[in-house]
């Protein structure tokens, strides 16, 4: 159970970040390369204006990058922390002598639930990233 929660959670987050790449990032991509080019046919600028005006074209990019890999990020740690309170949870259990099926049991449900709550948050984080 608590498998198909995390794959659920990890397909989802992968469906966003392609669609996002998809939609977004590669038109951002062409628009910095496109520009980029522009800054190297300026037979006018020096070395170092070249260099400028390239850093100026992959600014944007670098943003929504950074954007992107914070948001996924915190929703990684959101994650861990979550499965790590379940874990810390069944072991409580099993040393109050709970028994290790029912640790294991109570560990899976509590997984499962982070991964249902988390699945939740990915169209936030989906509409953050945009």
């Amino acid at each position: 159970m608590a498998e198909a929660a995390q794959g659920r959670v990890q397909e989802a987050v992968e469906n966003v970040v392609q669609e996002l790449e998809r939609d977004s990032i590669r038109g951002m991509q062409a628009t910095m390369f496109h520009c980029s080019a522009r800054c190297c046919e300026d037979r006018a600028a020096s070395m170092q204006q070249v260099q400028r005006c390239i850093e100026r074209c992959h600014a944007p990019l670098a943003q929504a990058q950074a954007i992107v890999t914070g948001e996924l990020e915190r929703f990684q740690d959101r994650l861990s922390r979550c499965t790590l309170h379940c874990s810390d949870r069944a072991k409580d259990a099993l040393e109050a002598g709970g028994g290790e099926t029912r640790a294991r049991s109570q560990l899976d449900a509590c997984v499962a639930a982070c991964g249902d709550e988390h699945l939740r948050l990915v169209p936030g984080m989906a509409k953050r990233m945009r």
